[in-house]
């Protein structure tokens, strides 16, 4: 079994993550870092010290009421998905350990296309 790196646990909730093909688990959340552990395999598990996290990055539709996926991007292993059943009590849970002006939204999907029709005109 696999050394959690947390010594107080904040959340612990069903999740998805969009890393390479999908693994069902559970993230967990304290002290220390964010946390994922395979359901199936004990080995694929993911932590993230909150030292090492630069961004968190909410997909929101509908204006807040749908957050069908987020993000933590780190400052040098690159971004992890992840998705769960209630998103914005994960998102609560992490503020407490990173700060609002890193915990962002991504773009839209005509914001994107916005973005590319203006790099095309330069």
């Amino acid at each position: 079994m696999v050394q959690s790196i947390n010594t107080k646990v904040d959340l612990v909730i069903d999740a998805t993550s969009h890393i390479n093909l999908t693994d069902y688990g559970k993230i967990m959340i304290g002290d220390k870092g964010f946390e994922f552990y395979n359901k199936r395999d004990a080995r694929k598990f993911i932590q993230i010290p909150w030292e090492e996290v630069d961004y968190v990055i909410a997909s929101v539709l509908f204006k807040g009421k749908w957050i069908p996926r987020y993000a933590i991007q780190t400052k040098r292993n690159g971004t992890y998905t992840f998705s769960s059943k209630d998103p914005k009590k994960v998102l609560r849970a992490t503020r407490e350990y990173v700060e609002p002006n890193r915990m962002i939204q991504s773009l839209g999907f005509f914001d994107v296309i916005k973005r590319n029709f203006k790099r095309k005109k330069k």
